[in-house]
């Protein structure tokens, strides 16, 4: 390897899963293991052996499958144990079916950690490390070695423990920032001061391994490197104890894009990203937080009409990475109260409507009135506005009368009287599970429209007992009854949906009016009651 290449060491399957509610069973932990190898990690750190039978199982199969890899060069597989004989022990019971095992053992060195947790002199934890170092060299070659809470300790004490690690058969020596304690500037020094003054340091390689408590873990981490670290210890999307680890999809990414400044390479194939950071948080059900850099839903969506219209006309205005190089399809121009006309109109045409002119300016107008409403506007919000325009329903049926009965005693009952299309009265009662649906059942005996009710929401208009309601709901017709709409970008055939809005002091009466307006202008779509009445046209 280049002197310029980082290793990237993967504890999401250890610490990790060290995270409070992310544990991981042996299937699970064997699953994120073949993607974190396809994704290209040069080290998995399988697990802590002796913590477990389960977890000892866990990181044997993963050595044993992950381990012997024959498709590529094998990830290095590493277990987890502390300066204990029985640890060490378990530690190389599981990895030693691996290709290449690695055992890291690890001893606090800091003074706040020798008094209170350890409970041991400088020099007993010196002798302690050259002892268990020397135990572990006995089962493998690759031997890594962690001064916990390097962060917090005293510079020369670790030049010395180090050096002795070294001498023990240490071949790599992780410096962890344990409680994520130091700044970029103090841990780059921490780092430079390693490389300069431990004897026989050009025998191991320098690792990192920062927490994320003050926010500054990929900061140090990267300022470590910049020190001449060379290789960098990771989870995906940044979990682990209290407010996690170094991200891998922000080092590998910084590393990437950054290049010209780092002047560093990984072997991480940047595609397999995305799927790694579902994957992880699917298994462990922790959320990724929207604004997660790299990988959040927001990562690479836009919103603001001035950054859309900038995206719309050259991509590089505001991303300094493509989506696709971690493995998004696209960006997202999501669509609020701050987006502009420019980014609804290639929206709408992207979904298949052609709007332009003053159609654009009333759709764009509702576009704005509902986006005070709603902080998330959908596809489906977008066609059912842009039905509304297309097509002119007709007042096909509409509410001359409503009576409804519910509560705990006896059964929900609603009976509905219409006007039809050519005038006549119709009368309809219907059992429901409630009132609205049972006033929904009996218009649709009927209308006899076979539809899918896909969203019913309601709103009040003013404040008080006796304010407003208002009901809005979203229709989709059932499949074959209207041709679906395909989409000139993508040829993608996507249903219709039609929206229905209502408004009255007494909700079901509203809600009632609002699902005759959707079936009107689904009636209208589809012909049933005379030609459909089309006042721009429509992408094909």
């Amino acid at each position: 390897m280049s002197d310029n290449y980082v290793r990237i060491f993967d504890t999401t399957l250890r610490d990790g899963e060290q995270s409070p509610g992310a544990s991981l069973t042996s299937n699970e932990k064997l699953e994120i293991a073949r993607g974190l190898e396809k994704l290209g990690v040069d080290v998995i750190e399988a697990g802590f052996p002796a913590a477990s039978p389960d977890d000892l199982e866990a990181v044997r199969r993963i050595a044993k499958e992950i381990g012997n890899s024959t498709e590529s060069e094998p990830p290095t597989i590493c277990g987890l144990a502390r300066t204990i004989k029985s640890d060490i022990d378990a530690a190389w019971e599981a990895i030693q079916h691996a290709k290449k095992p690695r055992i890291h053992t690890f001893l606090a060195t800091s003074e706040i950690h020798m008094k209170h947790k350890l409970r041991m002199d400088p020099e007993e934890v010196v002798d302690k490390v050259k002892e268990m170092v020397g135990y572990a060299k006995t089962f493998c070659d690759d031997i890594e070695f962690s001064p916990e809470d390097a962060g917090r300790s005293d510079p020369e004490f670790l030049y010395l423990v180090l050096g002795e690690a070294i001498k023990a058969g240490a071949t790599t020596l992780n410096i962890p920032d344990t409680v994520g304690y130091t700044t970029p500037k103090e841990f780059g020094d921490l780092i430079a001061g390693i490389m300069e003054n431990t004897p026989g340091i050009e025998k191991a390689i320098v690792s990192v391994h920062c927490h994320d408590d003050l926010g500054l873990a990929t900061a140090n981490t990267l300022a470590g490197l910049q020190a001449g670290a060379r290789q960098a210890e990771v989870t995906i999307n940044g979990i682990g104890e209290r407010a996690g680890n170094t991200s891998l999809e922000e080092i590998a990414m910084a590393l990437q894009t950054r290049n010209h400044v780092y002047n560093l390479e990984t072997g991480i194939d940047s595609k397999q990203i995305t799927r790694m950071s579902r994957t992880v948080s699917n298994y462990t059900g922790m959320s990724v937080q929207p604004n997660k850099a790299i990988v959040g839903a927001n990562a690479f969506a836009h919103e603001a009409g001035i950054h859309q219209d900038g995206m719309l006309k050259e991509q590089s205005t505001y991303e300094i990475m493509t989506p696709e190089a971690v493995g998004l399809n696209r960006s997202s121009l999501v669509l609020g109260k701050h987006s502009g006309r420019h980014a609804l109109k290639v929206r709408l045409i992207e979904l298949g409507y052609e709007i332009d002119g003053e159609e654009l300016k009333t759709v764009f107008k509702r576009f704005k009135d509902l986006a005070d409403k709603k902080k998330i506007i959908t596809d489906a919000d977008l066609e059912a506005l842009a039905e509304d325009q297309v097509y002119q329903a007709k007042e096909l049926y509409r509410l001359d009368g409503l009576q409804v009965a519910s509560g705990t005693m006896g059964l929900p009952t609603a009976t509905v009287r219409m006007l039809g299309p050519d005038g006549e009265l119709h009368v309809q009662a219907a059992i429901g599970t409630g009132p609205v649906d049972a006033v929904y059942k009996a218009i649709d005996e009927i209308v006899q429209m076979p539809n899918v009710l896909l969203e019913f929401h309601i709103n009040a208009v003013t404040e008080g007992i006796d304010a407003i309601g208002e009901v809005t709901v979203r229709l989709k017709p059932q499949d074959g009854t209207i041709p679906k709409r395909t989409s000139p970008q993508s040829g993608e055939e996507r249903r219709r949906t039609f929206g229905g809005y209502g408004a009255h002091t007494d909700i079901i009466v509203a809600s009632a009016k609002a699902y005759i307006a959707g079936l009107n202008k689904l009636l209208t779509t589809s012909g049933r009651h005379g030609a459909v009445e089309v006042v721009s046209e429509v992408g094909a």
